[in-house]
């Protein structure tokens, strides 16, 4: 069985009250389309074909070549929707998997039984329901007196007797391509002019054939986007499922409720996590770390045995047992190796510091190179920046930085060198040398041990 997926992603989505389009709305720091995109992914090699109208170009920019792209140019209806995607896969596939772009938490499990039912089922279409009496606006699952399907009916065009249907429908379908593509242009135009996909269940079972059912227990993954409150809704739907996951994996939450995971972030076992922890985008933390509370941590790889607290930290690299904070800050390009010590209010911005560096607070190292051992003193500041170029800060391993050392770059400063506190170093320090003053000057070699 050859598989197609169709992604419907052409909603303009109103009751969002946004100049967005709806699908590129962000859940879990990414586009609510991707989640629908990436389970179809998982199910077929084929690039998924995507429906897109409003907002078409914008959902382009956004997702380049992942998939191929069909556009509804009037926005008629769901069914008038899969439409759009025939000329791309008609004679292509013998199956066709119809999801929308807008229900971020389906599971590919749930679509890969869906379709696996399909296979077996003699009739043309399988589709996803829910047992949920208190979703009240989803479409009834229509049955016969011998349990057969026979319909989906809207709310909107529901009696009261089927208002208390307890069977909706989710919106997930496994179709016979064949089929599916003679039988759209039946489709009735509905009192609002449009031509729901849904009405193909009738003209499957007013045909004899068998509508196969696969039901999900899982009520988040029934979850379409429509307002910002279920916006809201998904993100701690989302945020439930994959605490839950690294749980499972060893990792500890202090409070589940208020640490934020992205779907991006892996975490090693024995790692604790504490409140207010915002951990997103390519990060990877190992094993046995203490993370927060009060922290965020984007793009950046974390070692094993660190403890980061009340920091920030965006695009850096992080060897073991490193310590941060309070109230410490990486920006990109921050490096640091084994056991480096990073007091409160202290930023690194495109350096490396050596392993065992300690950083006293209140400094600032941009663009610099810091040997192993070195210890940087309480308000040291590279002056790293000349108004037209960034130069770089050279210190080389175990030197003593005094405290308030300005150090204008370009500058380097040898192995075991120091500067007095307060001074201003304009020029290189040779290694085993005092330099103090402002600006600084070397006054005496130092005796270094052997």
């Amino acid at each position: 069985m050859t598989l197609a997926a169709v992604i419907l992603a052409a909603g303009q989505g109103t009751r969002l009250k946004s100049d967005l389009p709806k699908v590129l709305h962000r859940l879990g720091g990414r586009a609510l389309v991707r989640y629908a995109i990436e389970a179809a992914q998982a199910l077929t090699d084929a690039p998924p074909v995507l429906v897109i109208g409003h907002g078409a170009d914008e959902v382009r920019a956004e997702l380049g070549d992942t998939v191929r792209y069909a556009v509804q140019e009037q926005q008629l209806g769901t069914g008038h929707a899969v439409m759009q995607a025939a000329p791309l896969l008609e004679g292509r596939c013998s199956n066709v998997l119809v999801t929308y772009g807008d229900m971020p938490l389906l599971r590919a499990n749930t679509l890969r039984a869906l379709i696996e039912t399909q296979s077996r089922n003699s009739g043309p279409l399988t589709l996803l329901t829910i047992d949920a009496p208190h979703l009240f606006d989803f479409g009834r699952i229509v049955r016969d007196v011998d349990g057969r399907v026979t319909g989906i009916i809207e709310l909107a065009q529901a009696t009261p007797a089927q208002q208390a249907i307890v069977e909706k429908n989710v919106g997930a379908y496994c179709l016979n391509a064949e089929w599916l593509w003679a039988h759209l242009p039946q489709l009735p135009l509905s009192p609002k002019g449009e031509y729901y996909l849904t009405d193909i269940v009738a003209l499957a079972a007013a045909e004899g054939g068998d509508v196969a059912v696969v039901k999900t227990d899982d009520e988040a993954e029934t979850l379409g986007i429509n307002t910002r409150a279920q916006l809201a809704q998904a993100e701690a739907a989302l945020r439930a499922r994959l605490n839950a996951q690294w749980m499972a994996e060893g990792v500890t939450f202090i409070d589940p409720a208020t640490t934020y995971l992205e779907p991006t972030v892996t975490v090693g076992r024995d790692t604790v996590l504490w409140p207010n922890v915002h951990l997103q985008g390519a990060t990877s933390i190992g094993e046995g770390c203490v993370i927060g509370p009060n922290t965020i941590v984007r793009d950046t790889v974390i070692g094993n045995g660190c403890h980061i607290e009340c920091s920030v930290l965006e695009g850096a690299w992080l060897g073991d047992e490193v310590e941060m904070g309070p109230f410490a800050r990486l920006r990109q390009g921050a490096r640091l190796e084994r056991g480096v010590h990073m007091g409160n209010f202290g930023e690194v911005k495109n350096s490396t510091l050596g392993p065992g560096v300690k950083m006293g607070h209140f400094s600032y190292i941009g663009d610099a190179a810091i040997g192993a051992e070195a210890n940087i003193g309480a308000g040291t500041i590279t002056c790293n920046f000349d108004g037209v170029k960034k130069n770089k800060t050279i210190i080389g391993e175990n030197a003593f930085i005094g405290s308030d050392t300005m150090l204008v770059a370009p500058v380097s400063l040898g192995a075991n060198a120091r500067t007095g506190a307060g001074s201003v170093v304009t020029k290189d320090i040779p290694a085993d040398s005092l330099a103090v003053g402002m600006p600084a000057r070397v006054i005496r070699k130092l005796k270094v041990e052997s």
